[in-house]
């Protein structure tokens, strides 16, 4: 979807006029504000697609509530928008990295469970009690949404489960060690 290209490789022969004119190429971004888009390899990832569903679903839903006569559910995926912008440009900057004293896993995964369950709630109750098309379109993005999310905190619950498991047997490894060199036991 996304394939990682390599960077073209610059004009060997530049216009000279359209340079001493101090124009810049057609279609050429300016380095400081490439510096703001999240990097190509981190968009071909698992967590990177998952963010820029979950960013653009929630999207889709929130204009399909501004256009419906639910509107009074609007909040929430406008706010479910705004934070599955904030964790994509924050892993694609790895804020995680720069910030320690965030623990980044957990705020990631209550963000999924609890927009998981928002999301849930309020498509059932856009389908089930409003009869307009722009509320059924939105309860039907919001329960794609709801997958989305589903599946992101199921992914971040089996990542922190196998880093917690790994602690757990080192763990243990030193306990048993420690317990087998203070036993007093001859086998003889």
């Amino acid at each position: 979807m996304w394939p990682p290209d390599q960077e073209p490789d610059p004009d060997p022969d530049p216009d000279p006029a359209s340079a001493r004119a101090g124009r810049s190429a057609p279609g050429a971004a300016m380095p400081g504000l490439r510096a703001l888009l999240p990097a190509r390899a981190f968009l071909c990832s698992l967590k990177g697609r998952l963010l820029l569903a979950e960013s653009g679903l929630s999207f889709i839903t929130f204009v399909c509530y501004v256009a419906s006569s639910a509107s009074a559910f609007l909040a929430a995926p406008l706010l479910e928008f705004l934070l599955a912008l904030y964790f994509l440009f924050a892993d694609a900057m790895q804020l995680n990295d720069k910030w320690q004293g965030l623990c980044w896993p957990m705020m990631d995964f209550l963000r999924c469970v609890t927009a998981a369950l928002i999301y849930f709630a309020i498509s059932i109750t856009a389908v089930a009690k409003y009869s307009d098309g722009a509320s059924k379109a939105a309860g039907v993005f919001g329960f794609f949404a709801t997958i989305m999310f589903a599946i992101d905190f199921y992914l971040i619950f089996n990542d922190v489960a196998k880093f917690l498991k790994q602690g757990d047997s080192a763990e243990e490894n030193t306990a048993d060690k420690a317990e087998e060199e203070n036993s007093d036991s001859d086998s003889d």
